[in-house]
C-alpha cells in the first residue's frame, strides 16, 4: 500500500499552448479510495494516465511514497492499471490472463499458482480459471481483469472507467464488489468514471474535475451537501439540481425569482441587490403547507413521472417560465395543467454567483 501526492500537475501537448491539466494538487491516504469524475473531455483521464507514467507530465509532480516518479517507467512504478475494455488474451484461459504478468516478472510458478488462486477466491473466479474470455460474461471478463491487477499486489490500484461497458444493471453490482474487494484488500485505489452515481457511492473523497481544474475534491456527502460551484452543484446529484435566476433582496435573506415570488434564502449572503442563480435540489421541494409561506414556489404541472416510491414531477412557473423539477412520494397525485404550491425545505437553497459560479451559500456560512 501508498501515499500518492499530485503536486500541482500540469499538462499541455506539444505543439498547443492549451493547457489540458490545469495545476491539480491532491494527496491521497495510504488505503484511501478517490474517484475522479467529471464530464467527457474534463482530463480525469489524462490525469489517471500521468499517475500511471502513460502520459508525460508537462509541470508538477506525482509521487509515491514520497518518491517523485516523474521520470519513471510505468513498470517500475508498482501500479496496477484496470482499463474499460478489459485487454484479456483471447487465446488464453483465465488462470493464464491472471499469471501472465507473474510469468513475465519471473515469479516461480508455485508463488504465481498461489497468488492467482488466492485472487481468483476472492473474486470468486474459482471454477472458471479454465475458461477463455470469449465463454465469460462482461461482469466475468471485469473480475479477471481486476484479478490480473490483483496478483501483482501492487501500490496503487488505477481504474479507468471499468464498468462503462456494462449494463446498468450489472453496473450496480460491480460497483459494490470493487468497494468490499478494495476495502478487503486495503490497496490505495484512483478510480476514473462519469457517472456521479459511481462516484458517490465508492468514493471515500471525490475529485470533481472540469476543464482540466479540480473543481472541488471533498468527501460525497461533503460534496453533496456543500458544492462549491454551479458546476458541481449540477453536475452531483441525481436529478440535477435546480437553477432558477435571483435577485437577493437588500436584507440579504430572501431571493425574488421571475414574476416576483419571494422565497426565504436561510443564509445572508451580503451585498444586497445583487443577481444570483438560486439552486434547489428535487428532493428538497415538498408540497408546501400554509405555515410556509415565506417558501412557496408556485408551479404548472407540465408531466409527472410515477417511478413507485417517488413520482418526479416537471413544471414551470407561471409568471416567468423557468423550468422547475421536484422529487415528490410516490403517494402524491396531480394533472398536467394543475398549479400547486412548492416549499424549499429549510436550508436547502443554494446561491451561486450570476457571473461567476461561485457558491454564495457556502462562502457565508
Amino acid at each position: 500500500m501508498a501515499t500518492v501526492d499530485i503536486r500541482d500537475v500540469r499538462k499541455t501537448y506539444p505543439g498547443s499552448d492549451l493547457e489540458t491539466i490545469k495545476g491539480i494538487s491532491c494527496s491521497v491516504a495510504d488505503g484511501e479510495f478517490i474517484v475522479m469524475v467529471g464530464p467527457s473531455g474534463c482530463g480525469k483521464s489524462t490525469l489517471l494516465r500521468m499517475v500511471a507514467g502513460l502520459e508525460r507530465i508537462s509541470s508538477g509532480e506525482v509521487a509515491i511514497d514520497a518518491q517523485v516518479v516523474n521520470n519513471m517507467e510505468p513498470k517500475d512504478r508498482d501500479i496496477a492499471m484496470v482499463f474499460q475494455n478489459y485487454a484479456l488474451y483471447p487465446h488464453m484461459t483465465v488462470y493464464k490472463n491472471m499469471a501472465y504478468g507473474l510469468k513475465i516478472a519471473g515469479l516461480d510458478r508455485q508463488k504465481i499458482d498461489e497468488r492467482v488462486k488466492s485472487a481468483a477466491k476472492i473474486l470468486q473466479l474459482d471454477e472458471l480459471l479454465e475458461r477463455r474470455p470469449r465463454q465469460l460474461s462482461g461482469g466475468q471478463r471485469q473480475r479477471v481483469a481486476m484479478g490480473r491487477a490483483i496478483v501483482r499486489e501492487p501500490r496503487v490500484f488505477l481504474f479507468d472507467e471499468p464498468l462503462s461497458n456494462l449494463d446498468a444493471k450489472l453496473r450496480v453490482q460491480m460497483r459494490v464488489e470493487i468497494k468490499k474487494l478494495q476495502r478487503q484488500i486495503g490497496t490505495t485505489s484512483l478510480y476514473v468514471t462519469h457517472d456521479q452515481v459511481e462516484a458517490m457511492t465508492m468514493a471515500d473523497r471525490i475529485i470533481v474535475m472540469n476543464g482540466g481544474i479540480a473543481e472541488q475534491i471533498g468527501a460525497p456527502l461533503e460534496v453533496y451537501e456543500s458544492p462549491a460551484s454551479q458546476f458541481v452543484a449540477g453536475f452531483i446529484g441525481s436529478p440535477a439540481m435546480n437553477f432558477l435566476p435571483a435577485d437577493v433582496e437588500q436584507d440579504g435573506q430572501h431571493v425574488v425569482f421571475g414574476g416576483g415570488h419571494r422565497v426565504a434564502s436561510d443564509s445572508a449572503v451580503g451585498q444586497g441587490g445583487r443577481k444570483v442563480t438560486a439552486g434547489v435540489r428535487p428532493e428538497h421541494l415538498h408540497l408546501a403547507t400554509d405555515a410556509e409561506a415565506d417558501r412557496k414556489i408556485p408551479i404548472r404541472v407540465e408531466l409527472t413521472e410515477a417511478l413507485g416510491a417517488d413520482t418526479l414531477v416537471h413544471g414551470v412557473l407561471p409568471s416567468s417560465g423557468d423550468m422547475l423539477l421536484a422529487r415528490l412520494p410516490g403517494v402524491a397525485r396531480m394533472n398536467a395543467g394543475e398549479t400547486v404550491d412548492l416549499a424549499v425545505q429549510h436550508g436547502a437553497m443554494h446561491l451561486f454567483d450570476a457571473d461567476t459560479g461561485q457558491s454564495l451559500t457556502a462562502a457565508s456560512a
